[in-house]
């Protein structure tokens, strides 16, 4: 399966550490956010990475190169940072069949293969990780409502009011039929295209979307201390590992 991923954004909230670099090469744990991405999605059979630059985009295609461990890279501009729906548009025509798609800025120690294996096995419209988080912290993100099958009968992008405290993780499973919907989204009060309403879009289609609880943990980098707290777990992870003895 081909893996979408978007490293395109600025990373205004990551600022001073983005002034000089795109949020995707901000370092945790001695490597780049995307390396750990890339790592995750070899580990998942990815066939081919796609990803969507812009700004300096130039520090992530000099220091990948064209693959990435035996894994060939396609790099697509998007030229203006407007939503996550118009950054997967701009993967469009790279796109064959279903794919994976990971934000470039969540790191995850969770069930991925099960999202992948939902997709596969059950041919999915889309599948989704999901994630129940404090109701304060909701409104950071797409807010999900499920129904008794546990598939996600509404999304909500960022929600003042959120009306559930199930969130999208930042990482997907899709058919093509997203980008039809991605194409009929309309700005949003933020002037961005929200891959929330291309979702919207697909239920209202009649298509199926399946929500996959977490189980371990992600982290989303957004702010500087997000960064310092990802470090932590990873150096705590990496000196429990070296602790544990062998036989």
């Amino acid at each position: 399966m081909q893996a979408i991923v978007l490293a395109a954004g600025k990373g205004t909230r990551l600022r001073p550490l983005t002034d000089d670099k795109p949020k995707g090469m901000v370092e945790i744990a001695g490597q780049p956010i995307l390396t750990h991405c890339f790592d995750q999605l070899v580990d998942l059979g990815a066939t081919e990475f796609v990803v969507v630059v812009g700004y300096r985009k130039e520090q992530i295609i000099e220091y990948y190169g064209d693959e990435y461990e035996g894994v060939p890279i396609t790099y697509c501009h998007q030229r203006t940072q407007s939503g996550l729906a118009h950054a997967l548009l701009t993967a469009r025509e790279q796109i064959d069949d279903d794919f994976m798609l990971m934000l470039g800025d969540n790191l995850f120690d969770a069930n991925l293969q099960d999202v992948v294996r939902r997709q596969q096995e059950d041919r999915a419209d889309a599948a989704f990780l999901v994630e129940e988080v404090p109701w304060e912290e909701a409104s950071r993100y797409g807010v999900c409502e499920t129904n008794k099958y546990g598939e996600i009968t509404d999304v909500v992008e960022k929600p003042e009011d959120p009306p559930s405290n199930l969130v999208m993780t930042g990482f997907y499973t899709f058919t093509p039929a997203i980008f039809h919907a991605c194409h009929l989204v309309q700005p949003s009060n933020r002037d961005e295209y929200e891959l929330s309403e291309a979702v919207d879009l697909l239920i209202q289609s009649g298509r199926t979307i399946d929500a996959i609880q977490l189980d371990g943990w992600r982290m989303d980098i957004g702010y500087p201390e997000d960064r310092d707290a990802a470090e932590q777990r990873l150096s705590k992870e990496e000196s429990d590992t070296s602790a544990t003895p062998t036989d």
